[in-house]
């Protein structure tokens, strides 16, 4: 079957419809009428370095793909409602995708408007998620800031189809709904928004191999494909059972992992993750590899999950145990997936990038943390509660809460109800305690006069998945004094993902340096520049910039030790690191010739 439906149900005119690439008949996919298989990797410009893209692209074929698949992050090209979606720089995904043709792959996009990919908030805008909005559903609220985005997305991924000349083969309608509700209307509302803007390739759902998953996440007359990490003979068999003239296509095979802060680093052994791409191969399917080369979390992009009311956030690196390390490298599992795939040809790239030499640089203290924070101009609002993160239009980053409660003489208990997701808590001035939703009390000792309370809220990252994407962000209960509430605070967003360096060296500048914790920076010459790994022992929790740009966050909790820096982000000469620590800084800066990403754990994950 070859997709020609029209929106209401018409059949598309010949003359007026071009065909896609893709199409099937008798369980057998078709690239123009010759039988031919997917095999996909998914890379996602959003995580790799644009000077960087080619490079990665060219692993992707030399593995022996021949399609790269890609979500589009929504929150990533329109961070702010009241300003046009941005498809330049960084978020050029028209040249991302000609970099995949020009490569010799096919391109299958996702473009959500949800896309999960452990990307903050699944890639819905926080300012859409402040709104009292029903999530990925047929509710208006949510439906017309779709057609606005689409409008302006689509129709740029309708110009790289294969009809025009270009390397987009498929296009995905919404993404693993059926995990998620079962609004109907809402999926083939979906569809119809796509085929409006000028989509005319294959359109398909991917979801868990489960009846569940199934039942509400399909679409008639809607190739449906599944995602999966193991078991891939349990789910040929479902789909066969209920769409019996489709082809086996795996949207996402997992053949790693991601990692939470806190948590063991992920790994697949390469036997398991070669035995599971055999078995999907052998039952006759396509595959993506999901992924292929993960790339990094950079900023602070990385999403979080929650299991029974705890929050999981991701870290940094977004390496997945993928067969193209997060660095590039091209690592065993790359090799014998090659292999099982039986490319024999020459690779084009080189096994790894070149690195900079091990190197131990000292952090200079520069400022307090409270003091540089105040140093960056920023308005501020006042209210009897404190502000979230919502209601100051902040996504990411920070927001510094200052009230003046008194305190009675003696010992008393400081309550943060509903902290989302980290406070560093300070009385005059002093670090009192850190507070979060599974400790949310800090002790505190009052003499009978006010004191200057300033608690400090950190979004840790906003959650990906499940029924609790779009959760807001600070303080959403009130604070406690004992049982007594505080009233009257003033409170300041702290927007760190869009500091400029104006704003950093305002930051640094806020010298002495006084505390355990603030801003520190370090100096680092580069003859070459070339990639790097950055740590920082002694240092506990935080994030670091390199010439000014936000690199991501670091935490002594682990798994994560090392932070990428790829090549692109230095320069000849002097680099500058800027390190914001909220607790206590350590006193170097090491760059490494390796990544760390901890202790490993091996993971596979299976639907019952």
């Amino acid at each position: 079957m070859i997709e020609t439906t029209m929106p209401g149900g018409s059949a598309a005119r010949p003359s007026t419809r071009p065909s896609p690439a893709l199409g099937w008949s008798d369980s057998q996919l078709h690239r123009y009428g010759v039988p031919h298989r997917i095999l996909s990797g998914a890379l996602h410009y959003f995580r790799v370095h644009p000077q960087l893209w080619r490079d990665r692209i060219r692993r992707l074929a030399d593995l022996g793909l021949n399609t790269l698949d890609t979500y589009v992050p929504w929150n990533f090209h329109q961070p702010h409602a009241d300003r046009a979606p941005r498809f330049d720089g960084w978020r050029d995904l028209e040249a991302f995708i000609a970099l995949a043709g020009e490569e010799g792959l096919d391109v299958v996009l996702r473009p959500g408007p949800y896309i999960c990919a452990e990307w903050s908030n699944g890639g819905l805008p926080a300012w859409l998620t402040a709104r009292d909005v029903v999530l990925r559903s047929s509710d208006p609220a949510f439906t017309g800031p779709v057609e606005r985005w689409f409008d302006e997305l689509i129709p740029r991924i309708a110009r790289q189809q294969t009809h025009a000349g270009g390397p987009v083969v498929a296009v995905q309608v919404e993404n693993e709904y059926g995990s998620y509700g079962d609004d109907e209307a809402y999926l083939h509302w979906i569809r119809s928004a796509l085929l409006e803007r000028g989509i005319t390739e294959l359109l398909f759902t991917a979801d868990g191999p489960t009846e569940l998953m199934h039942d509400a996440g399909t679409v008639p007359g809607t190739l449906a494909a599944a995602t999966l990490g193991s078991k891939p003979e349990a789910a040929r068999a479902l789909f066969a059972k209920r769409r019996p003239d489709e082809p086996f296509v795996v949207a996402e095979y997992w053949n790693g992992w991601f990692d939470h802060w806190g948590e063991r680093h992920h790994v697949r052994a390469v036997d398991s993750a070669v035995r599971t791409l055999d078995a999907i191969i052998g039952e006759g399917g396509s595959v993506s590899l999901y992924m292929a080369h993960g790339g990094t979390n950079f900023g602070l992009w990385a999403g979080a999950n929650a299991e029974r009311g705890r929050l999981q956030p991701t870290i940094t690196s977004y390496d997945s145990d993928a067969p193209i390390a997060e660095d590039g490298t091209l690592n065993a599992k790359f090799h014998a997936m090659r292999a099982a795939l039986r490319v024999t040809g020459q690779l084009r790239v080189p096994e790894r990038m070149p690195v900079l030499p091990p190197a131990r640089v000292p952090l200079t203290h520069r400022a307090d943390l409270i003091a540089g924070l105040r140093a960056v101009p920023t308005p501020e609002s006042t209210g009897p509660r404190p502000a979230t993160f919502e209601q100051l239009g902040l996504d990411a980053g920070m927001v510094l809460l200052t009230a003046h409660p008194k305190i009675p003489t003696g010992e008393h208990a400081l309550i943060l109800t509903d902290v989302r997701d980290r406070a560093v808590v300070l009385a005059d001035g002093v670090p009192i305690g850190v507070a979060d939703a599974q400790h949310p009390e800090v002790p505190i000792h009052g003499t009978g006069a006010a004191v200057r309370l300033e608690i400090l809220v950190e979004n840790l990252g906003r959650i990906n998945y499940g029924p609790l994407v779009g959760q807001h962000k600070g303080l959403l209960g009130p604070v406690l004094v004992d049982r007594r509430i505080v009233y009257g605070w003033t409170s300041r967003p702290i927007a760190l993902a869009e500091w400029t360096p104006d704003d950093l060296r305002h930051a640094t500048a806020a010298g002495p340096a006084s505390t355990g914790a603030g801003f520190a920076v370090a100096t680092v010459p580069v003859e070459q520049p070339a990639d790097t790994f950055l740590a920082l022992p002694g240092s506990v929790h935080g994030m670091v910039w390199v010439n000014g740009f936000l690199l991501g966050r670091y935490w002594d909790i682990g798994p994560q030790v090392t932070l990428y820096c790829p090549a692109p982000l230095l320069r000849t000469g002097e680099n500058t690191i800027v390190v914001l620590e909220t607790d206590r800084l350590g006193p170097v800066l090491e760059l490494r010739d390796r990544p760390e990403l901890g202790p490993t754990e091996e993971y596979v994950e299976e639907f019952d």
